[in-house]
């Protein structure tokens, strides 16, 4: 609710564009407080602007002849709406939209590492970030001592309520939210570990999902396949390099993945071969760098990128001029 956009709004502002925030109707405070700081930083009126509501008042803001770009980051769904809008009244718009994101993890990785970063990856947030990890491809050798130091890496991430700025994992958005989780794990696969929500605590009786892996054998299984948007993590097994790039690739998605390894070779195999616009090696699929593009690939982004050169490229106009003597 402030990062994303943030990222957005700031070079809209800086390259001279007036900016409209309609932020989720889930968090509608975060956009007020931005409205204000505008304000007190100095704006002038209609600058920035916050426009709250749900998803009529962004479909009302998407078609207004006086909106000249689109920035949207959400659902696949909604994203293939607001492309089909901006392309009928001939506007540019820009959608980064879900994610199956992935790790794997060969038997020469630091698996202390990948472990860490895996749990902070998929359960941080409660997974409800773009780029949380929610899918783990492991070479069969290490899968054991993967799993275990998975677990201990997450029973080290703590629950809170979100005004405690020592919790790791936090409830879901809302109780729509939770029950959608609930029916995608109704029938679920065998619970490789769980990191149960403490109980008689004065916040655990919110809408909370206890983070949990699965251990997959089906790569066709909806915890492997769906965005859940929430602090599940599908663990699937791979013999060779090969596999575990195969697997990662399956899903309709390809916004963010790591390797993590030790063998040069194979991380530049993985660069070439992996579909995803955000490629790391021996890190997390989490984060950002505001100087570098940000987006997707294939049903994770509509082809455009955020930030960096990118964002002057969206937020500006390009005209030849030639003017002669």
């Amino acid at each position: 609710p402030l990062a994303i956009p943030l990222w957005k709004a700031a070079p809209a502002l800086a390259f001279g564009n007036t900016v409209i925030l309609k932020p989720s109707e889930m968090a509608p405070a975060v956009a007020a407080v931005l409205a204000e700081t505008s304000v007190a930083a100095g704006l002038p009126a209609g600058v920035f602007n916050v426009v709250q509501g749900a998803g009529e008042t962004g479909a009302a803001l998407v078609a207004h002849d006086g909106v000249r770009g689109i920035s949207f980051t959400g659902s696949a769904a909604v994203g293939a709406r607001i492309q089909a809008e901006g392309a009928r009244r001939n506007v540019r718009t820009q959608a980064e939209m879900g994610g199956k994101n992935v790790v794997i993890v060969l038997p020469d990785a630091d698996l202390d590492l990948a472990a860490r970063l895996t749990a902070a990856g998929a359960f941080r947030f409660a997974g409800q970030k773009c780029t949380a990890t929610s899918r783990a491809v492991v070479h069969h050798e290490v899968m054991a001592p993967f799993l275990e130091r998975l677990a201990e890496a997450t029973r080290g991430l703590p629950h809170g309520p979100v005004t405690d700025p020592g919790a790791a994992i936090g409830p879901l958005v809302s109780a729509a939210a939770l029950e959608r989780v609930q029916g995608a794990l109704a029938s679920p696969p065998p619970v490789a570990f769980e990191h149960p929500v403490p109980a008689g605590e004065p916040w655990s009786h919110g809408h909370w999902c206890a983070p949990v892996a699965y251990r997959i054998e089906d790569p066709a299984h909806p915890v492997a396949r769906d965005e859940l948007f929430a602090p599940v993590l599908a663990v699937l097994e791979a013999g060779t390099l090969d596999e575990a790039i195969g697997l990662a690739n399956d899903t309709r998605y390809g916004l963010s993945a790591s390797l993590f390894t030790r063998d040069l070779t194979a991380a530049f195999r993985y660069v070439r071969e992996i579909e995803v616009g955000l490629v790391r090696v021996n890190g997390d699929t989490t984060g950002v760098d505001p100087h570098a593009p940000f987006g997707g690939l294939k049903g994770s982004s509509s082809g455009s990128r955020e930030q960096g050169r990118a964002a002057r490229d969206f937020y500006t106009d390009i005209r030849t001029i030639q003017i002669h003597a």
